[in-house]
């Protein structure tokens, strides 16, 4: 075998014998791969899984159902504070978690011509556990658009302690607008 000639079986360089076709040497293709045939096992299997998901996702939305008090309300502020004492002859309704959150309201910081709006709220832990607040807001204009909302949190409040809080808002005035509670949830603290 020349030097320069590939062995025998591999490629060739060069000019082809003109009785040759291309791929020759090659075998043939094979057809389209066969399909498999999957068991019913798998289809049950499957059909069962989803079954599963379904109802754990059942159970969870069931016992999550209604642990916190999502309605919409109007914010508490200072003058609409609830009193610790019932009338003479009345006893007291026992207290909702919310009644913990006595005041929140917008405090308008304006000056110069540049908008300053807080949200200060005041928080009294009326439980026997020292407790964590969450809740969400909304801020609406006199016609009912949202102009704001945003979510607050106090944490590690002790029974019977008081607590104030504030924050800053986008709101650009503090007229015309009211706060409305759209969530509120009080948890044990640990």
């Amino acid at each position: 075998m020349p030097a320069n000639q590939p062995p025998a079986g591999g490629p060739q360089w060069g000019p082809r014998d003109s009785g040759q076709s291309p791929g020759a040497g090659w075998p043939p293709p094979s057809g389209p791969p066969q399909k498999k045939r999957r068991s019913r096992g798998c289809l049950w299997g499957c059909a069962g899984a989803l079954v599963v998901v379904v109802a754990i996702g059942i159970a969870v939305v069931v016992t999550a159902g209604n642990d916190g008090d999502d309605s919409t309300t109007a914010a508490p502020s200072t003058a609409s504070a609830p009193s610790a004492t019932a009338p003479q002859g009345e006893t007291r309704k026992a207290t909702n978690e919310r009644d913990d959150l006595t005041s929140f309201q917008i405090d308008d910081r304006s000056t110069g011509g540049f908008s300053d709006v807080w949200l200060t709220w005041t928080i009294r832990n009326n439980s026997s556990e020292k407790s964590d607040y969450s809740w969400e807001w909304e801020a609406v204009d006199s016609g009912g658009t949202r102009l704001a909302n945003g979510t607050e949190l106090e944490t590690a409040v002790q029974p019977g302690q008081t607590t104030k809080g504030e924050a800053p808002t986008t709101l650009k005035t503090a007229q015309g607008v009211k706060l409305n509670i759209t969530s509120f949830d009080r948890t044990r603290s640990y």
